[in-house]
């Protein structure tokens, strides 16, 4: 089944824009072999840009502007939300253009995330979102999608479509855990949690892209973490960019997402660049990570 007919009883806008982006990625994924050069400038983080960062974030943005569905863009490359004055559409749509960009050096995967609130807000709590998407290029080019419908996962095919591969994905009990941050820097909280994963047999697989890393714990179970460190005490990934969407996802596949304390979907966004510590997978890692925020261990 291709995409657009699995999107068949979707709502109508929220289809049009996982669509878009679907469309968009098929550009991205061939761009690899001609953007793939540092562009001699830094986003509102102090990160170097690739030309491709730049590149897709036009792209996208420049997408989502002419289809008269959105009016307001977040983004993790630009500074500002970008208002859509003359759209005459509703919604409003949260961006990484190109997660896990450091990766491309080295030819691992990385990915581009969105989130979609049919109310055009994109400073909600990501507990009000409508939708959220991620594409994954790596050995294979797959969309993961999930409309408050289950999380379903498609892989683009020799005929350039995204073709059904796994509908209705659950989040499996396992035992791999991706843990971001220097063990240094760790707070105590965190290097007991990850101690205790330790000894029961947890086996550390982190590749610094969190979309392939997401997609790890969602094949195989377990638990993903970018925690609170002692020079980072509110962690490096972003609210609305990463953390959201991503935990939107792991929710509709039966998993949980937390900043240690408390469920990422009921954080309100400060500012668009709002960091958080996150930690996100299985119930049974989450539940553990919490107990020691808590004070109680096992």
């Amino acid at each position: 089944m291709k995409l657009n007919e699995h999107l068949k009883d979707t709502d109508e806008g929220i289809a049009e824009i996982i669509l878009l982006v679907a469309d968009r990625a098929r550009e991205i994924k061939k761009a690899f072999l001609t953007h793939n050069f540092n562009s001699g400038t830094k986003n509102m983080f102090g990160e170097e840009q690739l030309e491709l960062d730049k590149w897709a974030d036009k792209l996208l943005i420049d997408s989502l502007r002419n289809s008269d569905l959105v009016r307001a863009v977040a983004s993790e490359e630009q500074s500002e939300i970008v208002e859509i004055v003359k759209s005459k559409g509703e919604f409003g749509v949260v961006l990484d253009p190109l997660d896990g960009v450091s990766s491309v050096a080295t030819n691992l995967s990385v990915g581009t995330i969105a989130g979609i609130f049919n109310e055009g807000n994109v400073l909600e709590k990501g507990n009000k979102m409508d939708a959220a998407l991620y594409v994954l290029y790596g050995p294979l080019t797959t969309l993961v999608y999930s409309a408050k419908d289950g999380v379903h996962e498609f892989v683009l095919d020799h005929d350039n479509e995204f073709i059904l591969r796994k509908e209705n994905v659950t989040l499996p009990e396992g035992n791999i855990y991706s843990p971001g941050g220097l063990p240094i820097n760790y707070v105590n909280e965190h290097r007991q949690f990850i101690s205790q994963l330790e000894s029961e047999g947890y086996k550390l697989r982190y590749s610094g892209s969190f979309a392939a890393d997401f997609q790890q714990i969602l094949t195989y179970g377990g638990v993903f973490s970018y925690p609170a460190l002692k020079e980072k005490p509110n962690g490096k990934l972003r609210l609305l960019f990463e953390a959201n969407p991503m935990s939107f996802i792991i929710e509709q596949a039966g998993g949980k997402a937390s900043n240690g304390t408390q469920r990422i979907l009921d954080i309100a966004p400060t500012a668009i660049d709002h960091r958080v510590p996150l930690y996100i997978g299985g119930n049974k890692p989450i539940d553990l990570v919490e107990s020691f925020f808590r004070g109680e261990g096992i």
